[in-house]
Order: C-alpha cells, then sequence, then structure tokens
C-alpha cells in the first residue's frame, strides 16, 4: 500500500484504511490513491495470483506432469485471440463499450478462452472417454492457430491497436477495480469450495486413470468438472490482467518439491504462494522505472524463466 509513484507513509496508510472503515475523514488525494487504486490492485494480484496457481497444480496433476500449465488446455491462446479481434474490430470502443464492468477487450479474452477451452476439450473427447494425450496435442494445435489468427490481426492493426495489443498480452493489473474485484472474488470462491472435493481423485489419478478407476473414482466426470473451473478461473484471470505467464507453471512446480504431492495441501499452499508471488512482483512493477510502470507479466516473466531453468538444472544434477 505504501510503495508506488506517490509514497505514501505507513502511519497515512494505516489511517486511510481506517477512515475508510469507520467513515473518518480523509484526505482525498489520499484517499483516492489508497482505497480506489492501490487496495483494488493489491486485491486483484492476490486473487489472480492464487486462481493461477492453484488451476496450475489442478492441471499438473491432471496431466499426472508437474511441468504443465493451465494453458495447455488452450485457454490463454484463445483468450488472445479474443482480446486482439475485438482491439481491430472494435478500434476506439474497446474501453468504452462495456458489459458487466468489464471492456469489450476483457469480454472477448474471456468468450475467446473459453471457446478455445471447449473446442480442445471436443477434440479430446470420443466414446470410450477424454485421453489427455489428445487435449494436450490438441491445446498445441489450437495454440499454434491461435499465433497465426494472432500475427493475421497484428498484420491488419494500426499502430495504435499494435500497442493495446502488445500491452495486453504483456500482462498487466494497472486496470484494476473494485467491479473487477468483485467478480474475480466470486470466481475465486467457487474454484476453491470446488478444488478440495477433487483433491482425493488428483491424488488417485498420479498412479493412472485405470487405477483410480478401480479406486471408484468417475474419471471422466472429475475431468470435465476441472477443466470447465479451470476454463472459468484462467480465463477471467487472463481478460482482468492479460497474460500474465510463469504462476501457474512455477509456484506449483516449487510447491510441489517443500511439501510433496498431496493435492489435499499442494492446491492450498499453492494458491497462498501464487498470491504471494504475483503481489510481490506487482508491487516491483510500479517502482522500478517510476514514474513509469512495468507490466507485471514481464517482471513475473524475467523472475520465472531463471528459476525455472535453475529447478531443471538442479533435477539434472539429481539424476
Amino acid at each position: 500500500m505504501t510503495v508506488g509513484t506517490v509514497n505514501i507513509s505507513l502511519a497515512d496508510s494505516l489511517s486511510a484504511m481506517s477512515g475508510a472503515l469507520f467513515g473518518e475523514p480523509v484526505a482525498a488525494q489520499i484517499h483516492l490513491i489508497l482505497v480506489e487504486i492501490r487496495l483494488p490492485r493489491i486485491l486483484l494480484a492476490i486473487l489472480v495470483g492464487a486462481v493461477l496457481a492453484s488451476t496450475g497444480a489442478v492441471m499438473q496433476g491432471l496431466f499426472r506432469n508437474p511441468l504443465a500449465d493451465p494453458s495447455l488446455i488452450g485457454v490463454s491462446s484463445g483468450a488472445s485471440v479474443g482480446a486482439s479481434l475485438m482491439i481491430v474490430v472494435a478500434g476506439g470502443f474497446v474501453e468504452t463499450g462495456a458489459l458487466m464492468g468489464l471492456s469489450l477487450v476483457a469480454v472477448g479474452a474471456f468468450v475467446g478462452g473459453f471457446a478455445a477451452t471447449l473446442l480442445v476439450y471436443r477434440l479430446a473427447t470420443s466414446d470410450i472417454g477424454t485421453s489427455v494425450t489428445t487435449m494436450l496435442l490438441a491445446g498445441i494445435a489450437i495454440g499454434a492457430l491461435a499465433g497465426a489468427l494472432n500475427s493475421l490481426f497484428s498484420y491488419f492493426a494500426d499502430n495504435d491497436m499494435l500497442r493495446q495489443i502488445s500491452l495486453w498480452q504483456m500482462g498487466n493489473l494497472s486496470g484494476a477495480n473494485w467491479p473487477k474485484v468483485s467478480m474475480m472474488a466470486l470466481v475465486a470462491v467457487l474454484l476453491f469450495s470446488a478444488f478440495p472435493r477433487d483433491s482425493r481423485a488428483l491424488n488417485a489419478l498420479l498412479l493412472g486413470e485405470s487405477e483410480a478407476r478401480h479406486l471408484g473414482i468417475d474419471v471422466q466426470r472429475v475431468k470435465r468438472r476441472l477443466i470447465i473451473l479451470t476454463a472459468l478461473g484462467v480465463g477471467l484471470t487472463v481478460a482482468l490482467a492479460g497474460m500474465v505467464g510463469f504462476v501457474g507453471l512455477i509456484v506449483p512446480h516449487v510447491v510441489r518439491l517443500l511439501i510433496g504431492p498431496d493435492h489435499r495441501w499442494l492446491i492450498p499452499a499453492s494458491a497462498v504462494a501464487g498470491a504471494l508471488l504475483l503481489v510481490v512482483a506487482d508491487s516491483l512493477a510500479r517502482i522500478v522505472l517510476v514514474p513509469a510502470e512495468l507490466p507485471t507479466g514481464i517482471l513475473t516473466a524475467l523472475l520465472g524463466a531463471p528459476f525455472f531453468i535453475a529447478l531443471l538444472l538442479q533435477q539434472r544434477r539429481e539424476l
């Protein structure tokens, strides 16, 4: 709360928060900065980080691969296409036009991400069930198609549109407000109440699908429910904050190394760690280039990629 372009002391921050809670008078500028700008941004960072990390842990359990990522089911690729399409087609109306407090870019990103996930799921589902391997391959194919479509939209975009597309794809929390926080909080509550019920099923899936079936797990229903919930959560985070990379990949991987693969503890621990990581990254993004702000997605990639490489090198030495 105290860091940013405008320096506000801890005492003033506490006084402003107390005033906001108990109706005490607070300086208008401080109230605007803390209550209307910084606090929604911090809360949105907490919720986005928690959702991305927890869905990453779920996808790694579902794919039985500790290097899996929520984007494997196509949600990020589809969201990118939806956002780029709205920027190019809607032009100058992307911020003024809105639906339920979301800009047209956010609406397009959410619809695109959800549609891509449904397409991947349909491609991977047959009469005998849903193949995780086919889903992975379908996700890669949809990602390649999305990259081609984004290049096509960029080709037809003018300079202003190109800048909007690139900034959105970098990931940023600067547009946080209370309606976005409320929307993200509702989805987060839904996910965090649903995921624990499937923790034992995910533990069983670590043994293999046939073993999980022998243990009484309805594998097909669990897959469908987790994929829909992940698409909902990640689709909304991408719509509200853009492409914030590495949180869903790095955080659950590191937490698994620290506490083990039991999803009863892995999912909530990943959510807490993801929230902490994104709050720290966004706070640094606000002060690294003062008075300008660095997009949060760039900072998470700069922090996450070297750390991930170090983990891979450590595992290779252990082998």
